[in-house]
């Protein structure tokens, strides 16, 4: 019998089939990588080495386009050293990689030995046997990068089958691309909105945003520049309402741990049972209650400052643990024996007098003088009243933002009110009072009777103590013309206009009231 032979139209079928096969094994297996993760780092060196097993490739590489400096790069590679991955660095248009990536197109060099656009950069060399295919890997038609293998050269062969196959895998490979471009930008719009936050905190705190430009305000500004650079423990004294956590805000972000957390604890506000484990923490079953571990307020402010305000309020027994940290700088948790090291930079306040309270043994002498390194002293409101009418319009603003109200100013009684009242409540009342101002006005100008009770004594709004109905009217028109001349800077002829009078008969009232239409020019 005559022996079978093979047509080659068949064989060529057989081995097109063949070929069709391997590809889609090699398409499912990439499939399956993608679909465990499509995180960069955890799927291109495996897509890379199931493709150049499969297409039998020596080398493979993935190179990705930096938008910023136009830079090509190397993200992984096949069968390249270290030291050959870091050469392979192109332009946009320079040699084959940066051709592919500018124009969009694959290319193929079939000898790489005959092409000067091979330029062979990670140094693997020109060999006569070496075919060069390069496609652009693309996310929403924009190039993001490119695809290169080298494989064996065979004249024969049509590479056409392997540009198809290496551009189903780029196109494979972009959504993971997609997906890493989209991480990073989300990182450096996290880390700009960090960087706006903490330039924010810190020129929201920063000592020229503290209001006020008196004297006694400008010391503790001197005092707050001084000791912000270092790491010194800071004691701010002063009455309460008089802005000392204000202080300590300043203070740390203008120091260099501005960026370190910054711990606040009310030592006032913390009953005695349950401050030392807010300070200090606790190890759980430590005491009924404790049923996990939790950190201290030292432990949180590790690397930055931690704020104790009242500390003229911690009991004896808490001020001598305090005492080692501030000496040691360790601790041990509630119930706990391990020693834990912070480094936390103190800042304390206080509206009691330490010095009197170490004298009739309330307070531990040295606990205070480690303490007291370097004092603060924040002037009460009745002591800086040049800052008084300041801080109104401030607060003024502040709430007729927040409640929405057009209300612009304060009358001109309101300001002899506000300077004359003695401010018990310092800075802290004054808001509160402007508040209320504010949330009672009806029109654009804050009234005497606005202000809360307390202000409305014949001493601070100047009203005499007979109420007789000549007196009345007599103090609310020079309030009148004196908030009409501070409108209009001063001008009497623009005075008399807004209040429907004449210029002659508003003189007349002037001097008759005595007001110096100087004062608000």
């Amino acid at each position: 019998m005559p022996e079978e032979t093979t047509h080659p139209q068949t064989l060529e079928n057989i081995q097109s089939i063949e070929r069709e096969v391997k590809d889609v094994t090699l398409l499912y297996e990439i499939s399956r990588i993608l679909d465990q993760s499509l995180d960069m780092r955890d799927i291109v060196s495996p897509v890379l080495e199931a493709a150049a097993q499969h297409m039998d490739m020596k080398y493979a590489t993935l190179t990705l386009l930096n938008r910023k400096t136009g830079d090509i790069l190397i993200e992984a590679a096949h069968g390249l050293s270290p030291q050959q991955v870091r050469r392979g660095r192109y332009k946009l248009g320079e040699g084959v990689t940066g051709q592919v990536v500018l124009t969009g197109q694959p290319m193929v060099i079939q000898n790489t030995s005959d092409s000067p656009l091979f330029l062979d950069k990670t140094k693997r060399g020109k060999r006569p046997d070496t075919s060069f295919i390069c496609v652009p890997i693309k996310v929403e038609q924009e190039v993001v990068g490119a695809l290169s293998v080298d494989r064996v050269f065979e004249p024969e062969v049509d590479l056409s089958d392997d540009v198809r196959l290496l551009t189903i895998i780029a196109s494979m490979i972009a959504q993971a691309v997609k997906l890493r471009r989209i991480a990073q930008e989300e990182q450096e719009r996290l880390a700009e909105e960090n960087e706006r936050l903490r330039a924010e905190l810190r020129n929201r705190f920063r000592p020229a945003n503290i209001i006020g430009n008196s004297h006694e305000m400008q010391t503790v500004y001197d005092q707050i520049a001084q000791v912000s650079k270092s790491a010194a423990t800071v004691l701010i004294e002063g009455e309460t309402g008089t802005g000392k956590e204000l202080v300590a805000h300043a203070i740390h972000y203008n120091s260099d741990r501005a960026d370190k957390p910054f711990i606040k604890a009310h030592c006032a506000a913390l009953p005695e049972s349950v401050i030392e484990s807010e300070l200090f923490g606790h190890e759980k079953g430590s005491f009924t209650g404790a049923t996990a571990d939790r950190k201290g307020r030292f432990e949180l402010a590790h690397g930055g400052s931690l704020f104790l305000d009242e500390i003229g309020d911690v009991p004896p027994s808490i001020q001598i643990k305090l005492l080692r940290v501030i000496q040691e700088r360790e601790f041990e948790r509630i119930g706990g024996t391990q020693t834990i090291k912070v480094n936390v930079r103190l800042v304390t306040a206080t509206n009691k007098d330490l010095r009197a309270m170490v004298n009739q043994g309330k307070f531990r002498e040295d606990l205070f003088y480690r303490l007291h390194v370097f004092p603060i002293y924040v002037p009460p409101l009745r002591k800086r009243k040049a800052d008084i009418v300041q801080l109104a319009d401030h607060f003024l603003q502040k709430y007729a933002e927040e409640n929405r109200k057009d209300v612009r100013r304060l009358s001109s009684a309101v300001i002899d009110m506000l300077m004359s009242y003695h401010w018990p409540g310092n800075v802290r009342e004054l808001e509160n009072c402007i508040e209320r101002a504010v949330l009672v006005a009806e029109g654009n100008v804050i009234h005497p009777y606005h202000l809360p009770p307390t202000l409305q004594t014949a001493e601070a709004s100047g009203t005499p103590t007979t109420g007789n109905l000549k007196s009345l009217v007599s103090a609310y028109e020079r309030d009148l013309i004196r908030d009409s001349l501070k409108s209009t800077r001063g001008n009497i002829a623009a005075s008399a206009r807004a209040l429907g009078s004449t210029q002659r008969i508003l003189g007349y009232k002037i001097l008759h009231y005595q007001i110096d239409p100087k004062q608000y020019a």
